[in-house]
């Protein structure tokens, strides 16, 4: 992957208020990434943010951290759990990844956030991974003047 990612680190834009205050909060994202054909893939999840990048935690044999390997471009979309018409657009690229003990604490941060305790779902022998989403170009309903 660090091939790829390489030659896009220069673009990055950094996130506004409205998509670090999604991304914190106890909000899903549809994230979109790009089949070997080309074609879109998007999964709901959980997402974080440390103020720079977004965070999307997975495993690394899933088809999403296999797509990001290939082609690193990825379009998140926050949606506001208490209102609609609040969200955010998040057009970006993988710009790193966090594997081990670290992808794992923050899988059960994130679940602890969201559901109120550790992760239970069975880890794959492969553990848990952070994607990390700069981005490219950011929508929200304020930057369109909605």
């Amino acid at each position: 992957m660090t091939d790829l990612l390489e030659n896009t680190q220069e673009r990055s834009s950094p996130l506004d208020d409205d998509v670090i205050r999604l991304a914190k909060g106890k909000n899903l994202a549809t994230v979109v990434t790009l089949m070997p054909d080309g074609q879109p893939q998007a999964l709901l999840t959980w997402i974080d943010t440390d103020g720079e990048v977004l965070l999307v935690n997975t495993e690394p044999q899933r088809q999403r951290a296999r797509n990001v390997a290939r082609d690193p471009r990825v379009t998140v979309l926050i949606h506001s759990s208490d209102n609609p018409w609040d969200w955010a657009e998040v057009r970006g690229h993988v710009v790193g990844t966090v594997a081990g003990d670290g992808a794992r604490a923050h899988v059960d941060e994130l679940s602890n956030r969201y559901v109120g305790s550790d992760f239970r779902n069975p880890i794959g022998p492969d553990g848990r991974v952070i994607l990390r989403i700069a981005a490219d170009k950011v929508n929200t309903p304020a930057k369109l003047h909605r």
